[in-house]
């Protein structure tokens, strides 16, 4: 990633939100590296060296500043190949894969050659991925050292670390001071949930993000409580499940959300709070995305691609959809949940089931499925999408190649062009995507055939995808 040290350092010297975490910004004179939005005094031009990534800027002796926590810059957005590919590996990275498997698997797992991924990566980054995920782990330790009451060898854990001296000479090192002494800053919290703040790039439409998720609320699985959104989660770590809640809301200082996770899923939080990350889309950069859509995202700046904690979840969703209303479609989804989900303890009276995995439902006869009030088709394609998730054929996450899992969502049975597109909007936080065929895509574009929608939508990519949910949104003020 190319910067240019005079256009950073403006952005510097003006605090702009914008480039939070598209840089970092190392001070000579402190050996300290701080984000563009540092509240400390701006140092002297000659005194900065600037830097893609926090792990770059450590892999030349800047540790990070107390004051802004560079852990909690927001991340990137990707559209061209190159980029996505580098962006692919650092979110598998920061949900701690690089913890249970090498290089070679993830690079596997993407569809390239290590060598590959490694140049990519260095061009992206400006570090190895190995150094990126270092680097990764190490910022996770300062957040939970910081903001939970976490024993040290479960920080270490947590964080990924094979053990704990490794962790305390790493720390050290790195950071020029103990863990001990990081937690002197930390403050109270309580034992049985965590809470961090995850920064993003303003505008951010929250009431907007809520109204969708509202909506589409399954029942038993997700609620929202006020401002806030809360849900049941499961995740798998080294070969263990962990199940618990989380629940999200704005933070009211700053412009970040605030994460309340249960301590059940303490061993899992690197894929707890990326997954938060990819559902609320906080590596978009909106003056970006507002640039190319022009007038159709004036009235709503800030609103955002809501993503998935499940990508099961929201596939299943996305069938369930198919050709009936939203409201018809969560109460259906809400009786397939209750019926072959699992029971999970949480403080909400609201949340109290884990969605169904692929392993459950892959294992049933689509007759099962229908049995719910499911049209028979559909239970036949929910039962062969758990199947293909199952073996390893199939993938749904941020991380998945495009192009192949919406031709093998394509080539499912009873799994059609919308169905395919809204999962690859969703579940593969792919902005590009478009579900040319929706009904009300083509009434808010006043047309009749999806296929001239489909060559009209040109004018708005690479972020096709925010521009159905301006679409979407333009009939709901209308009406």
């Amino acid at each position: 990633m190319n910067l240019d040290a005079d256009q950073c350092y403006r952005a510097l010297r003006a605090h702009d939100s914008r480039f939070d975490g598209r840089f970092f910004v190392g001070v000579g004179t402190t050996r300290i590296y701080c984000r563009p939005v540092c509240t400390a005094k701006t140092p002297h031009r000659e005194n900065c060296r600037f830097f893609p990534s926090a792990a770059a800027a450590e892999s030349h002796g800047f540790r990070p500043c107390l004051r802004c926590r560079p852990e909690l810059a927001p991340g990137f957005a990707a559209v061209d190949a190159n980029r996505r590919l580098a962006q692919s590996a650092a979110s598998l990275i920061e949900d701690g894969q690089l913890t249970d498997a090498r290089l070679p698997d993830i690079a596997a797992s993407l569809g390239v050659t290590d060598r590959h991924l490694r140049r990519v990566f260095q061009d992206e980054f400006g570090v190895s991925p190995v150094e990126y995920a270092q680097t990764q782990r190490l910022l996770l330790a300062k957040r939970l050292l910081t903001d939970t009451r976490l024993p040290v060898i479960d920080v270490a854990m947590s964080s990924g670390f094979a053990s704990l001296r490794r962790f305390n000479d790493l720390f050290r090192k790195r950071y020029r001071m103990t863990p001990g002494e990081l937690r002197k800053e930390c403050g109270d919290q309580v034992s049985h949930r965590f809470a961090f703040e995850l920064a993003y790039r303003p505008p951010y439409d929250w009431e907007a993000m809520l109204a969708f998720l509202a909506r589409r609320a399954i029942a038993g699985v997700e609620a929202i409580e006020g401002n806030a959104y809360v849900r049941s989660v499961a995740v798998e770590r080294k070969g263990k499940r962990y199940t618990g809640y989380i629940s999200v809301a704005p933070s009211r200082r700053k412009p970040a959300l605030r994460v309340v996770v249960s301590a059940t899923l303490a061993p899992a939080l690197p894929t707890v709070l990326a997954r938060v990350k990819h559902l609320f889309d906080l590596g978009c950069h909106p003056d970006e995305v507002e640039g190319v859509l022009g007038e159709l995202a004036r009235a709503h700046p800030g609103l955002r691609l809501p993503g998935a904690i499940d990508g099961f979840e929201i596939a299943v969703r996305a069938i369930l959809g198919q050709q009936v209303t939203v409201h018809a479609a969560t109460t259906i989804a809400g009786r397939f949940a209750a019926a072959f989900g699992e029971p999970v303890e949480t403080p909400n009276c609201h949340v109290t089931t884990l969605f169904p995995t692929p392993a459950v439902i892959a294992a049933l006869q689509p007759s099962t499925v229908a049995a719910q009030g499911i049209v028979s088709a559909r239970a036949q394609a929910i039962v062969a999408l758990a199947r293909e998730l199952e073996s390893g054929k199939l993938r749904l996450d941020p991380a998945a190649p495009v192009e192949a899992t919406v031709a093998a969502l394509d080539a499912l049975p009873g799994v059609g062009p919308w169905t395919a597109q809204y999962i690859a909007m969703r579940a593969l936080a792919w902005p590009d995507a478009f579900p040319h065929p929706d009904v009300a895509v083509l009434k808010a574009m006043k047309h009749s055939k999806p296929a001239a929608a489909l060559a009209a939508s040109g004018q708005w990519s690479p972020w096709r995808a925010y521009a159905v949910l301006h679409l979407w949104k333009s009939l709901e003020k209308n009406t």
